[in-house]
């Protein structure tokens, strides 16, 4: 019988720095040297022991593994509890464009919302979600996601009507741009807004703050300008800001019903997907009008300084710099 104290000392008995030095090698903010290639991402044990052997500690991966169970160290992911820094009027936008579309329903004026949906590759494709199908009897879809050129692709864009809660979506087939999304509501209003609102003046469009509706696109301001030109009405815009649109309400109350026929079932032509959308008849009472605008929609297209200053654009005294403005019809016609 070994006597007590007898035998081979722990290594930690041995060289008393080596907890510390491990400790150094995981803990970043111990490290102190953020160019370390030791980061979080690569703290297997093996390499954790061929450092320390660079240091002059000598131990096993399997010692390192019992040493950091000592200090308490565990295999973890990350946690999502930091929110980060927000813009300080990130909440009171909302109540501003609140206040406004009171104020346009209560004198009978349009307002609508204007989104565009994730394009989609047409053809036989897999579609998320399942649907009702004979037993044993599944829709047969391609295996990989190429996009299929002879058909190309679709994209959605959607004006919805608040007030009625009905609209009108657009399919391109081109390419996603201020002037396809613009062009998307001079088609709702001539097909269903001037019948709708005949006496109307002014249009209330509330938008997202980024891609094809950005707040700081200059091509979105200038097709704005030719509706506003084209129709007589004063536009007024209002972006949701930045990381917030989750709330815009072409999100749940417009696209949501809209894209619910297309679950488990692929979309083999541009025209299955206007006539799924246009027999939309959710419980809510949505109605939706839609179709194909094979018109081309190119991209990289430069504003020039001097047709931006053509633009008869009066800014909001709330963040109107970006968020919300009002464009008129051009000074000539006034």
């Amino acid at each position: 019988m070994r006597r007590h104290g007898a035998g081979r000392k722990p290594r930690t008995a041995q060289d008393q720095q080596l907890l510390q030095a491990v400790d150094a090698l995981v803990e970043p903010t111990a490290r102190g040297d953020p160019m370390s290639p030791l980061r979080w991402t690569c703290k297997s044990t093996r390499r954790v022991a061929k450092e320390l052997g660079q240091q002059g500690h000598h131990v096993s991966h399997t010692t390192v593994g019992q040493l950091l169970k000592a200090l308490n160290y565990s295999w973890q992911g990350t946690r999502n509890t930091r929110e980060g820094t927000s813009h300080p009027d990130r909440h009171a936008p909302f109540e501003s464009i609140n206040a406004q579309v009171k104020d346009f329903q209560h004198r009978g004026q349009p307002v609508v919302s204007v989104d565009t949906k994730t394009k989609a590759w047409v053809g036989d494709f897999a579609n998320g979600g399942r649907a009702y199908h004979p037993q044993g009897r599944p829709e047969p879809v391609r295996v990989h996601d190429f996009l299929d050129k002879r058909v190309g692709k679709a994209i959605p864009d959607g004006v919805y009507d608040m007030t009625h809660h009905w609209g009108w979506v657009s399919v391109g087939v081109d390419h996603d741009t201020a002037e396809f999304a613009v062009a998307t509501v001079q088609q709702w209003w001539q097909r269903m807004g001037q019948a709708t609102y005949p006496k109307a003046q002014h249009v209330l469009m509330t938008a997202d703050g980024g891609g094809s509706h950005g707040s700081r696109s200059r091509l979105w301001k200038v097709a704005w300008q030719r509706l506003s030109h084209t129709t007589g009405l004063d536009v007024c815009v209002c972006h949701v800001p930045p990381g917030t649109s989750t709330w815009h309400k072409s999100e749940h109350r417009w696209f949501c019903p809209i894209t619910e026929p297309w679950r488990g079932r692929p979309l083999v032509s541009h025209e299955v997907m206007v006539n799924l959308m246009a027999h939309t008849t959710p419980e809510t009472g949505l109605r939706v009008a839609a179709a194909l605008d094979p018109t081309s929609s190119p991209t990289g297209q430069q504003v020039a300084d001097d047709a931006l200053a053509h633009v008869n654009l009066y800014p909001a005294a709330f963040h109107g710099d970006e968020w919300t403005y009002v464009i008129k019809p051009s000074r000539k016609n006034q």
